[in-house]
């Protein structure tokens, strides 16, 4: 069998259209407020979208006690909400995966793919370096987010 391998290119309109290309947002709320209002927004790109998954991130982070629709917790394609109170402990999660991770690491992960009509891979370039810069912004944005009664809401 011959597996045709293609990686995601970020710049590419065509894999951007892939139900395989994930991104996300994650937005200060207040869970509280009786409608509903952000008070700043934090992007998660492709990239750092697959490698909280490909790191364990995600699962670790299904510890605390998020909210959401379907129960499932922090999950690709899900809404979840985080109360204040555990923005701690989220950030402390966050800067132990930074601290474990190597510096300057490049990696090839699977993503997903697809045996009809043709046997394709589909495969995504992940740096480390870069999702530990990412790591550390969402602490920044986390830790912000905490001192001024923010709850945070993920859409991923």
């Amino acid at each position: 069998m011959n597996v045709h391998h293609i990686f995601i290119d970020d710049n590419n309109p065509d894999h951007l259209a892939l139900s395989i290309y994930r991104t996300g947002v994650i937005n200060r709320i207040h869970l509280d407020d009786s409608t509903y209002k952000t008070y700043g927004s934090f992007d998660i790109d492709a990239h750092d979208y697959s490698a909280l998954f490909h790191y364990g991130i995600a699962e670790t982070l299904n510890g605390l006690p998020f909210m959401s629709e379907t129960g499932n917790g922090f999950d690709s394609w899900d809404e979840a909400y985080l109360h204040n109170s555990s923005l701690a402990v989220f950030e402390k999660i966050l800067a132990e995966a930074a601290a474990e991770m190597e510096p300057d690491s490049r990696e090839r992960i699977l993503l997903g793919w697809q045996d009809q009509p043709a046997s394709v891979a589909y495969l995504r370039k992940i740096d480390s370096s870069k999702f530990i810069a990412f790591l550390d912004a969402l602490r920044l944005f986390t830790a912000e987010s905490a001192a001024e009664g923010y709850d945070l809401e993920f859409i991923l």
